[in-house]
């Protein structure tokens, strides 16, 4: 009777660890990164006082237009919000958006229609929100969209997860929310914009700086 208790006790406890294992691994992770990485100092963005027109673009959860407004106190700050509920069906963000009311000066917008005049914009943020555009030919027009609004030797940062190996031992299967780094450098060289630099401020995030030449528009 002993010995058969001893030898099921581990098993009663294996199974329900394997399967929190992820969701730990995951949570730990996810603290990590947003918590503990300096991410939203944002000492990570280069800013000078040369800069007029600065767009952050989100999909109806903004966690950086304030901070990015106190990073460009010299500069117009124009909030882009592009989230469609019915393209954009991820369950987090209406969650978000209950718990955390957009900012009042926040302009709707569909991704393939910024409202930002041609070549006007110094930077462009693009911070968590792109792998929500899941079609393909609206995220490559969106892409296009950028390329149209900034100004030669402006910079647009995008910053994602990849879908690679250090995401899918942070989040499993739900690595493949994310797109590779492979798509997103063939959409931007598609739009005519140039990789100026790349940026791992964790292993779990990229952050790709590009810019379009000065005889690209």
């Amino acid at each position: 009777m002993a010995a058969a208790y001893f030898k099921g006790f581990p098993v009663l406890y294996l199974i329900p660890g394997l399967l929190l294992a992820p969701i730990i691994t995951s949570l730990l992770i996810s603290f990590y990164i947003y918590d503990l990485s300096g991410l939203y100092h944002l000492n990570w963005i280069n800013n000078t006082t040369a800069e007029r027109l600065i767009v952050n673009i989100h999909a109806g959860f903004d966690e950086t237009s304030l901070l990015l407004g106190n990073k460009y106190k010299h500069a117009e700050l124009r909030i882009i919000d592009f989230y469609d509920p019915q393209k954009h069906t991820e369950v987090s963000i209406k969650r978000a958006r209950k718990a955390y009311p957009l900012l009042p000066q926040t302009i709707p917008a569909d991704a393939d229609k910024l409202p930002i005049e041609d070549a006007s914009a110094d930077k462009i943020f693009v911070i968590f929100s792109a792998h929500e555009i899941r079609d393909e030919v609206e995220r490559a027009d969106f892409i296009k969209e950028l390329a149209r609004s900034i100004k030669p030797g402006g910079e647009i940062y995008l910053t994602e997860h990849l879908r690679d190996t250090a995401n899918f031992i942070a989040y499993n299967i739900g690595f493949l929310h994310f797109y590779t780094k492979k798509s997103w450098l063939e959409l931007f060289s598609k739009a005519d914009l140039r990789l100026k630099q790349e940026m791992k401020l964790t292993p779990f995030i990229s952050t790709f700086i590009f810019s379009k030449d000065d005889n690209s528009f």
